[in-house]
């Protein structure tokens, strides 16, 4: 990110792809290490743990064992793993998260960058992250509960052939799952840059974040929902082919292509951190707020646990417009 400050603003879908591309070749080995360590096993958990899911359900769905304490084994077995992926998918998305915008930031500062510096810095700035995930979460928790209800209307309404109330609760459901879900990721995305370059976080950055999405909206909801659509992409064809293509497709062809999606998820997973890191960067330009790149660079170097000195102030004060 080359541009001014003040000329961010300006730039277009394509130009924040372009420019979120260009920063991995300002510091080529901390990112391969970064998409090494981090990136990939979210992208490979993403994906395959479809893999050892399916054998069990199919198994629970195909054919029920007769004994109760074997059909309860792997009831139990499907929940265990169920949850430690979900555990290890929330982990490791939100130390990808630290570590891509840790370093984007550092290279924006002009502050050295490494794979052991952007390591040693994510504990402190992990905990922030998961304060503003733990809010989020609960905002995802109403909406889901929303939309949990107004699903179960859309089918009681389907059944007893109430032609309006079909519809108006099928325009909602579409509402809340097209716009309010992708506005909430889009609000969850910049809240956790705002978490790592910022001196709040949790409600404070979720706060922020709205702020910062008011006038880009619109922008934010095409990079989200174009994100989403090619992960469901490659999620679908992987399902097909690889999970359930046994019968059609042979072994080898399974595993190309398998691995193939895999790749190709990893460079979409690393891409959509970087352009979340530059979006956040086009926000505050588009608001006339400058940032102090002194003050980031200490505030950076705070996690590090460098000296801060105390006039050090990370806020980003307001450019005349």
């Amino acid at each position: 990110m080359d541009l001014a400050p003040e000329e961010l603003q300006f730039l277009s879908i394509s130009d924040i792809f372009r420019e979120s591309v260009s920063i991995p070749k300002r510091s080529p080995k901390t990112f391969y290490l970064i998409t090494l360590a981090l990136v990939f096993p979210l992208s490979f958990a993403i994906l395959a743990h479809s893999l050892f899911t399916h054998p069990i359900l199919n198994q629970l769905e195909s054919h029920p064992s007769a004994d109760p304490g074997q059909t309860r084994h792997e009831w139990t077995l499907l929940l265990t793993f169920q949850f430690g992926y979900l555990i290890f998918l929330f982990v490791f998305s939100l130390l990808s998260t630290a570590a891509v915008v840790f370093t984007v930031a550092s290279l924006y500062t002009s502050k050295p960058v490494s794979f052991s510096s952007t390591i040693a810095a994510i504990p402190k700035v992990f905990k922030r992250l998961f304060i503003t995930f733990t809010w989020v979460s609960l905002l995802m928790f109403v909406y889901n509960a929303l939309l949990i209800g107004f699903l179960v209307l859309f089918v009681v309404s389907v059944d007893s052939r109430n032609t309006f109330l079909s519809f108006l609760s099928f325009l909602v459901v579409l509402v809340l799952f097209l716009g309010v879900h992708v506005y909430i990721t889009a609000l969850w995305h910049l809240a956790s840059v705002v978490s790592v370059l910022e001196p709040i976080y949790g409600l404070a950055a979720m706060k922020k974040s709205y702020e910062l999405l008011k006038g880009r909206a619109r922008m934010a909801f095409i990079l989200v929902f174009g994100y989403l659509a090619i992960c469901g992409v490659i999620g679908g064809i992987f399902g097909s082919v690889v999970v359930h293509g046994g019968e059609k497709y042979g072994v080898l062809w399974r595993i190309v292509v398998g691995g193939f999606l895999v790749g190709v998820l990893v460079m979409v997973n690393l891409v959509g951190l970087l352009v979340q890191s530059v979006f956040y960067y086009v926000c505050k330009s588009y608001h006339h707020q400058g940032i102090d790149k002194i003050a980031l660079h200490d505030h950076l170097g705070g996690y590090l646990g460098e000296y801060v000195p105390l006039k050090s102030n990370v806020q980003m004060e307001s450019l005349d417009a």
